[in-house]
């Protein structure tokens, strides 16, 4: 355990740092799982829609250090390819 206390108070905003980064990225994937449920069940209007909130979302992760830029593209492009591949 830490004595000092500016080494307490980084384990203090790390922990806070953690959890945010953490709840972030769990959004970003229930918000990707239903881009997927909507491609899945065949509805482009919803996946569409479903689409543009997760890219919004995954871009904001990548602006504040959540997400690497290039993991952020890869996984809006992947979405996207997915998403205009359907009929």
């Amino acid at each position: 355990m830490a004595n000092i206390k500016s080494a307490k108070k980084r384990i203090l905003v790390n922990q806070t740092k953690a959890m945010r980064n953490k709840a972030v990225k769990s959004k970003i994937k229930t918000l990707v799982k239903k881009v997927e449920a909507a491609i899945t069940s065949g509805d482009k209007a919803e996946a569409e829609a479903a689409l543009k909130v997760a890219t919004s979302e995954i871009s904001k992760a990548a602006s504040k250090g959540i997400f690497h830029k290039n993991t952020a593209s890869r996984k809006i492009s992947r979405l996207t390819l997915a998403v205009n591949k359907m009929a």
